[in-house]
């Protein structure tokens, strides 16, 4: 397997876990508080990550230009968005299937990266995303026998384009910083900067906006510091990946997340997802053999 795709692995299943300790504290800190958990204590470990990086080697940090500027806030409000999305679905649909919904995210990745980055997929690889998102589709088909995109689906949906643009600038961000480094160092600049962003606007607004939100949060830091913590080096290997392949195809990859939400749904949460659903995740997994095969 390529090495961009087991760091893409790694980096699904940090994320799942990341999204159920953050299901277990929306319980406790309401949707925006989850959200600004999974920033505030991800920053100083980042920040911390680069300082170890560069700091005992005495290696020059990659510096940053106007267009790692504009990608990196572009890419962090984005995921600010797309992460509120994803955690109101999942009060709206059991934690796997509401995660499936999300990961439209790999084909409009594509799409985006073709228009925005020129970014290109061979046939077989591309055949390996459309048959994820046959999978993807079977578990919508009961909101779309209805006649239309149900509001769990165009949750999901929305989600997975706000997700699906913060790859892409993710990715545009990292290759954008200019001089020494490579993907590991390249990674970590990136993510630093990023989570310092989505920490400072989330801290104004909740401070501005919702007043002791900020002190519940921090208050409830058993639960949100691992979290963060997880949240962190998910992060670290997408932005890693994106360094070394696509973000669809990272992305793509990345899917198998769903076979690890669907066992933390199942074993976590005590949900049971129907035969439907099952067939859709097979497909999806399916999808992404296809795809790490033909890359």
């Amino acid at each position: 397997m390529e090495i961009w795709a087991t760091i893409a692995v790694a980096a699904a299943f940090l994320q799942n876990l990341r999204s159920a300790l953050q299901k277990a504290l929306t319980a406790r800190v309401g949707l925006i508080g989850a959200t600004y958990a999974r920033f505030v204590f991800a920053a100083p470990l980042a920040v911390l990550l680069v300082s170890v990086l560069i700091g005992p080697a005495g290696r020059t940090a990659p510096g940053p230009t106007p267009a790692f500027a504009v990608w990196a806030l572009t890419g962090a409000l984005a995921q600010i968005g797309a992460t509120m999305l994803l955690l109101h679905l999942f009060s709206l649909r059991n934690f796997a299937v509401g995660n499936t919904f999300a990961k439209t995210e790999t084909v409009q990745a594509a799409l985006l990266g073709y228009l925005l980055l020129n970014d290109r997929i061979g046939p077989l690889p591309l055949a390996g995303i459309l048959l994820s998102l046959t999978g993807i589709m079977l578990l919508s088909t009961r909101g779309l026998a209805r006649g239309a995109l149900n509001r769990t689906a165009g949750i999901g949906l929305a989600s997975g384009a706000a997700f699906a643009l913060s790859a892409v600038a993710y990715r545009a961000a990292a290759l954008a910083l200019e001089g020494p480094g490579g993907v590991l160092i390249r990674a970590a600049v990136t993510l630093a900067v990023v989570t310092l962003i989505q920490t400072v606007l989330m801290t104004l607004y909740l401070t501005l906006c919702v007043p002791g939100q900020v002190t519940a949060v921090l208050s409830a830091w058993r639960l949100a510091a691992p979290a963060g913590a997880a949240g962190m080096l998910a992060s670290l290997g997408w932005f890693a990946a994106f360094t070394l392949a696509t973000a669809a195809e990272v992305k793509a990859v990345g899917q198998v997340e769903l076979v690890f939400s669907w066992l933390t749904g199942r074993h976590a949460f005590g949900e049971r997802a129907t035969p439907r659903e099952l067939a859709g995740i097979a497909l999806v997994a399916g999808g992404i053999v296809l795809l790490v095969l033909t890359s």
